[in-house]
C-alpha cells in the first residue's frame, strides 16, 4: 500500500486538463464486446479501474491494442468461453465495481454468463436488483450457485419489453441497453438515467448500428438489431475531476484555468460551487478560477441554510458532495451536506473534525458545515482513504492544511485519479508517494 505526505499550505497556479471520464470508459469498455469488429476509443484514462476493467476484458479473449496516448483498439472477434467460467474470471469480477456491466454485453452476445458480486468502494449497500431484473424484463433467467458464490444468467432469447426501473441508476441504465441493442424487438426504458455518460455511451453504440432515441431523456427507446460493427469513440472529460480542481483552487485561495472541460456536460456543478461563493469564470469551454482570499455561502431566498443534495442528473452528481464539504469548510456561512445514496460516504468527516474543522454529523446522509471564513486554517492530520471520493476530499483538505499529513490507502484515489501527484506538484503543490 502507498501513502502521500503532503505539506499544505501551498497555492497552485497554472492550467491543468481533466483526464477522460472513469464512469464513461467503464461503460463504453464493455460495449466494445458487442461487436466481433473493432472500436476505436480515445481520452483513455490511465487509472486503476479502467486498466484493470482492460485487463479483464483481455483475459477473456478481446484483442487490446494501445495507438497512441490514451488511444486503445479493441477488438473482441473472439471471446474464451472455457474462462468466463473460470475461477480467475471471477476473482477479478469481485474485486472491479465496474465489471457488473459486463452482464449486458456478455448475456447479449453468447446468452449466457456467470458473474460473481462486485467490490469497489465501502459507501455503503449498493444494490443489483436493476440490472437483474432489467436482464428478467428482457427474458433472461438468473440462479445463485452457492458453491461459486456467483449468479449464472442464462437468455439465449432476448427480447424487447416496456420496463419501468426501480431506480435511475446510471450503470442499471448502461447494462440494459447494452443488453437490448441486440434483443429481439423493441425495449422501452422508462425512469433511464440521462447522465451525460449514458449519452455518450448511446451514441456510440448508434455508431454501431444500434437504434437508440430518446438519448438525454429519461425514455429511452432501443429497436434490436441483428449485429453491431466497429466505430470510433471519444471519452468526455471527467466532470468529478473538474469539480476536485475547482475544489483545490477555491480552498487553496489559487488561481487556476481548468481547460477542455465540456462546459454543456457539466450540468449543474459550477452552481454548486458558485453557491458556497466561489467565483468561476467561464473562457470559451475553459473554466478559470480567480484566486479568492474568501467566498461566502449562500442563503436560500426565505434566508435559511443552504443545503446542497445529491439527485439523479440533471441534479448533482453524488461523487462530488465530499469534495462540496472539504471546501465549504473553509467558507463564511454554513450548509447542510445531505447525501442521498449511500449512507457510508459521509464517516470520513471525523478525519476533517480532527483537523479543526466544524461538521457536526447528523446522522449517515446528512452534514451540517460550520465555515472558518479562511480566519483558522485546517491541521495537519493522519488518514486513511476509505473510497475514491473521499480520498480526493482528504488529499484536498490536506492541500490546505497547516503542516504536514499523511494520507493511507492511496490505491483508492488512483482508482479515479490518473498520476494526481504529478499533475498538482506541476501546479505547485507539495506531494510525496511513498511505498509502506
Amino acid at each position: 500500500m502507498a501513502s502521500f505526505i503532503v505539506e499544505g499550505g501551498h497555492k497552485l497556479y497554472g492550467r491543468i486538463t481533466p483526464q477522460g471520464a472513469k464512469n464513461e470508459a467503464l461503460q463504453v469498455i464493455c460495449a466494445v464486446l458487442l461487436t466481433r469488429e473493432t472500436v476505436v476509443i480515445d481520452n483513455v484514462p490511465n487509472i486503476l479501474d479502467v486498466n484493470n476493467l482492460i485487463d479483464l476484458i483481455a483475459s477473456i479473449g478481446v484483442k487490446v491494442e494501445p495507438i497512441a496516448k490514451e488511444k486503445y483498439a479493441f477488438t473482441a472477434s473472439e471471446l474464451d468461453k472455457a474462462y468466463l467460467r473460470s475461477d480467475d474470471f471471477l476473482k477479478k469480477c469481485n474485486k472491479l465495481r465496474g465489471s457488473v456491466m459486463l452482464i449486458g454485453p456478455l448475456l447479449a452476445r453468447l446468452g449466457e454468463m456467470i458473474y460473481a458480486k462486485p467490490g469497489g468502494d465501502k459507501i455503503g449497500r449498493r444494490r443489483l436488483d436493476t440490472h437483474f431484473q432489467g436482464m428478467v424484463n428482457l427474458g433472461a433467467t438468473f440462479t445463485y450457485d452457492h458453491d461459486l458464490l456467483a449468479y449464472r444468467f442464462s437468455g439465449p432469447h432476448l427480447r424487447g419489453s416496456y420496463m419501468l426501473l426501480d431506480e435511475a441508476s446510471v450503470t442499471g441504465t448502461a447494462n440494459i441497453v447494452m443488453a437490448a441493442v441486440l434483443a429481439e424487438g423493441t425495449t422501452t426504458i422508462y425512469n433511464a438515467a440521462c447522465e451525460p455518460y449514458v449519452q455518450q455511451l448511446c451514441r456510440l453504440l448508434n455508431r454501431m448500428g444500434a437504434k437508440i432515441s430518446g438519448v438525454g431523456s429519461n425514455l429511452l427507446t432501443i429497436e434490436g438489431v441483428r449485429e453491431l460493427h466497429g466505430a470510433e469513440h471519444r471519452l468526455l472529460p471527467d466532470m468529478i475531476e473538474v469539480g476536485s480542481f475547482i475544489g483545490m483552487a477555491a480552498i487553496t485561495g489559487s488561481e487556476l484555468r481548468i481547460s477542455d472541460v465540456s462546459y454543456r456536460d457539466l450540468g449543474i456543478i459550477p452552481d454548486a460551487f458558485r453557491r458556497l461563493g466561489i467565483r468561476i469564470d467561464v473562457d470559451g469551454d475553459d473554466i478559470i478560477i480567480p484566486a479568492q482570499e474568501h467566498y461566502e455561502i449562500e442563503s436560500f431566498l426565505d434566508g435559511s441554510i443552504l443545503t446542497i443534495a445529491d439527485a439523479p442528473w440533471p441534479g448533482l452528481t453524488p461523487d462530488l458532495l465530499s469534495v462540496l464539504l472539504v471546501v465549504a469548510t473553509q467558507a463564511k456561512g454554513s450548509v447542510l451536506i445531505h447525501q442521498k445514496m449511500f449512507e457510508s460516504r459521509l464517516f470520513f468527516v471525523d478525519k476533517l473534525i480532527d483537523m479543526g474543522a466544524q461538521i457536526i454529523l447528523c446522522d449517515p446522509h446528512r452534514a451540517v458545515v460550520v465555515g472558518h471564513d479562511h480566519m483558522r486554517q485546517l491541521k495537519h492530520n493522519n488518514m486513511t482513504s476509505p473510497d475514491i471520493r473521499a480520498g480526493i476530499a482528504m488529499l484536498i483538505a490536506a492541500m490546505s492544511a497547516e503542516g504536514t499529513s499523511r494520507i493511507d490507502h492511496i490505491d483508492q484515489i488512483d482508482r479515479g485519479y490518473e498520476d494526481i501527484e504529478g499533475r498538482l506538484n506541476a501546479l505547485g503543490a507539495c506531494i510525496k508517494r511513498i511505498d509502506n
